[in-house]
């Protein structure tokens, strides 16, 4: 404590520290969220495109392959879709299982 009964740091003892400007979110979260943004509609979206493209070409067997393309554009996008799904269940599922937790301490449903 220095004589004015502040702390080595310059804060009275028990004071909140100064608020100062938001913080910026991390860089790593903005590359994670382009990242899923590519992997869950781009991605998808250039295979159909590509599986299209090869079935404008022509011929029987470039009908067959570009259909088979375009089915595993779409089969990404759905594995996405259903991963998304499933992810949201779990959440749900643990809040309900907080909900439980805190009416078997106060006798009554959160709010």
């Amino acid at each position: 404590m220095t004589p004015d009964g502040c702390s080595p740091l310059g804060r009275r003892p028990g004071a909140r520290p100064a608020a100062g400007p938001p913080a910026s979110p991390p860089r790593r979260s903005a590359l994670k969220a382009r990242l899923l943004l590519g992997l869950r509609y781009v991605l998808p979206a250039v295979v159909t495109a590509v599986g299209v493209g090869i079935m404008a070409m022509g011929g029987e067997n470039d009908l067959e392959g570009g259909a088979s393309i375009v089915s595993a554009g779409l089969a990404i996008y759905f594995l996405n879709w259903l991963y998304r799904i499933g992810v949201a269940g779990d959440r749900e599922r643990e809040r309900e299982d907080a909900a439980r937790e805190y009416f078997d301490r106060h006798g009554r449903w959160p709010r």
